[in-house]
């Protein structure tokens, strides 16, 4: 009887042990965001794997097969504000990689600031115009700032927004030299850092002939994940992160688009060979978390941008209706219908991405109401051939919430999206005629996923469509710490 109680105790301790250890707190959050993954080429290219990339996450990470954004003309830089904030650009007010500058009347990117210089280039930039707190963020917060955090990316969008406003570092590639770079917003700009540029940048791997444009091409090849996997191991090697038991995070971003922004259909043969190249970085990456943290002790979330890069494609040879949308056109002729309706005057000041900015000063001047005129202007540009729809800023603002705006509102900043944002119709081609540029709208949203690595999250595929918006909440929740100061959702329960 002895025998079998303590028999009976210890399987008890040894579970409750076993549970204890599985239930820790992490020390090393990596979150990989890799720009424009899909689940169906994921799956897709499977044969073509190996043992330890794709095919480890797949088999034992926790995979969400359906991740969507509540908002419309999402990017990269929208996309993952929304994935580290939790929220929309109508509340963190990324709602795109650039906007218009009412005040300037010329496109302003998402993480230009001039307070603060560039580190190793000419390139200035911060994380100030991101209006809600990131996961990182808080992190640090929880922590008392005892955390560390850092953020390696391709690009200069992606490094800061997803370093967040409290990083130790965000470093990213300077497209005119082709080392490692950051700016003074961030306070860390390592001696390690210059020798690895020095020994190891990725300028002394770049063959390209064109000397203008190689960096710029480097980061939109597969050959630039290689790149961030080399910095990141040295950053694992040379920095304290990891040295305690406080938590860390370190936000990673991969490319997985078409090369150099190619559209798909003449490049189907490039797009395996680059899954195969993400699969074998992604097997890389596991290995380096293992010899350098342990696996047990790293929680690694994979999320996607979710979109893919607008391209031109002629479809008139499969009989698809179609047309051709003009901004500038349509601006022009909505000023002159506002003239014959409300006087003389310069009534559309800017016009910029499917968006009408209208001169609030000239309105206000005249004592005219903005609502009135709007909706004038709403109903003038449904008139237009390939025009879907038109939301004026007092509709997506002030009108009673219904599900045909919830989307385009998500999308809209008060204070940095037009008066009239027009919805052209699918299949149609926009057309820049200032920048010579075409693209064919198509509202479709490719399969996307969301994985997340880490023995207390249950090995198993969800098909069921969930938003990206609660991946910051899900995270968040499994560090114990609080969401960002924006997000209103709850973490995934599937």
């Amino acid at each position: 009887m002895k025998k079998e109680l303590l028999a009976s105790i210890l399987v008890l301790t040894i579970g409750g042990w076993h549970q204890q250890e599985v239930s820790a707190q992490p020390r090393l959050v990596v979150s990989l965001t890799i720009d424009q993954l899909r689940t169906d080429y994921m799956e897709e290219f499977t044969p073509y794997y190996g043992q330890h990339g794709f095919k480890r996450l797949l088999r034992d990470g926790k995979v969400y097969q359906q991740v969507q954004f509540s908002f419309h003309a999402k990017d990269r830089a929208s996309a993952m504000a929304a994935i580290y904030t939790g929220t929309t650009p109508s509340l963190n007010g990324i709602v795109g990689h650039e906007w218009l500058d009412r005040e300037t009347g010329r496109p302003r990117n998402c993480v230009d600031d001039p307070a603060f210089m560039g580190n190793n280039t000419n390139e200035n930039g911060s994380a100030n115009q991101m209006l809600t707190s990131t996961l990182p963020d808080e992190l640090k917060i929880a922590t008392q700032g005892e955390a560390l955090v850092y953020a390696i990316a391709p690009t200069r969008d992606a490094a800061i927004i997803s370093a967040g406003h409290s990083a130790n570092g965000a470093f990213w590639i300077n497209p005119e030299t082709g080392k490692w770079c950051s700016t003074t917003y961030y306070k860390d700009f390592p001696a390690w850092l210059n020798d690895f540029n020095a020994q190891q940048g990725p300028d002394l791997r770049v063959k390209d002939k064109d000397k203008l444009n190689r960096y710029r091409r480097l980061v939109t090849t597969p050959t630039v994940n290689d790149e961030v996997n080399r910095l990141t191991e040295e950053l694992l090697t040379k920095s304290d992160i990891n040295k305690d038991d406080v938590t860390d995070f370190l936000s990673l971003t991969y490319y997985a688009g078409t090369y150099q922004h190619q559209p798909l259909q003449t490049v189907e043969h490039e797009m395996q060979t680059v899954y195969m190249g993400i699969d074998h970085c992604i097997e890389q990456l596991l290995d380096m978390l293992e010899r350098k943290v342990g696996m047990s002790h790293v929680l690694l979330c994979i999320s996607s941008t979710g979109f893919t890069d607008p391209v031109y494609s002629d479809l008139s040879p499969y009989n698809i209706p179609a047309g051709e949308f003009y901004l500038n056109r349509c601006a022009t002729l909505l000023n002159m219908f506002l003239m014959a309706t409300f006087g003389e005057g310069g009534y559309v000041e800017h016009y910029y991405d499917q968006q009408i900015f209208l001169n609030h000063k000239l309105i206000a001047d005249k004592h005219l109401d903005m609502a009135d005129l709007q909706q004038k202007g709403s109903e003038f540009l449904m008139q237009f051939s390939g025009v879907n729809e038109v939301y004026s800023a007092n509709r997506l603002l002030l009108a009673p919430y219904t599900e045909r705006t919830e989307r385009s509102r998500n999308g809209y900043h008060r204070k940095r999206s037009g008066d009239l944002v027009i919805e052209v119709l699918p299949g149609w081609q926009i057309i820049d005629e200032q920048k010579a540029e075409k693209q064919v709208v198509s509202v479709a949203e490719p399969p996307t996923p969301f994985i997340i690595l880490h023995p207390t999250f249950k090995a198993e595929t969800i098909a069921i469509p969930v938003v990206a918006e609660r991946i910051a909440p899900t995270i968040a929740n499994a560090i114990h710490i609080r969401a960002p100061n924006g997000c209103s959702l709850l973490p995934f329960t599937e």
